[in-house]
């Protein structure tokens, strides 16, 4: 009962116009009865006469992207009568825009924080630096001793450790040697004796 009232029923656009409308109304299947204020606004902008002889040399098919687009257009110059749909594509743009700042200031802000956590890795693995104070170089040990050259310009002179005492060794020949170093040294001696007498 319902579905046989609505088909009975004008069309938006026929209704609004209070004309009639006839099974091939090219305004039927885009403007339904309980969408009045659609037709309305369209109306209003474009035009019937304009509409019907926009949707009269387009094919079927695109009839309704069409009657959608001059409603969508319709709808926005009735709120902006200025700038019309114009206006929302501009404030989208400058959305997107802002946006698109934002994320590359995330993206700058994630790289150096990036930055920021490697520098301390590289600084550790890198070299340490060599001192500018001369060490000093090691010596030899023999028995606990340590022997070497002071750094005196005249190319040093041999010093011993006081601690270690190095072993002295007797030899034949210096034995004899000191014999008769001995010898000779009392020998003249006593002839300084016998001169003095």
């Amino acid at each position: 009962m319902s579905s046989s009232s609505s088909s009975n029923s004008p069309c938006a656009a026929c209704k609004f116009l209070r004309r009639k409308c006839m099974p091939g109304c090219i305004f039927a299947p885009y403007f339904p009865p309980e969408e009045p204020q659609k037709f309305i606004n369209v109306h209003k902008i474009f035009g019937a006469s304009n509409v019907t002889k926009l949707l009269n040399e387009l094919l079927p098919h695109q009839r309704e992207d069409a009657v959608n687009s001059l409603a969508y257009e319709a709808e926005a110059r009735m709120k902006d009568p200025v700038y019309g749909c114009v206006g929302a594509i501009s404030f989208l743009q400058r959305e997107v825009q802002r946006l698109q700042n934002e994320l590359d200031a995330a993206n700058a802000d994630l790289i150096r924080y990036a930055c920021n956590e490697i520098a301390p890795i590289g600084l550790s693995a890198a070299p340490l630096p060599i001192p500018t104070t001369q060490q000093q170089r090691p010596s030899g040990n023999v028995g606990g001793g340590s022997y070497g050259r002071s750094n005196s310009s005249g190319g040093g002179s041999f010093y011993q450790n006081p601690n270690f005492v190095l072993p002295y060794f007797t030899h034949p020949w210096s034995t004899h040697n000191n014999s008769d170093q001995r010898g000779g040294g009392a020998a003249g001696d006593d002839d300084d004796d016998q001169g003095s007498m």
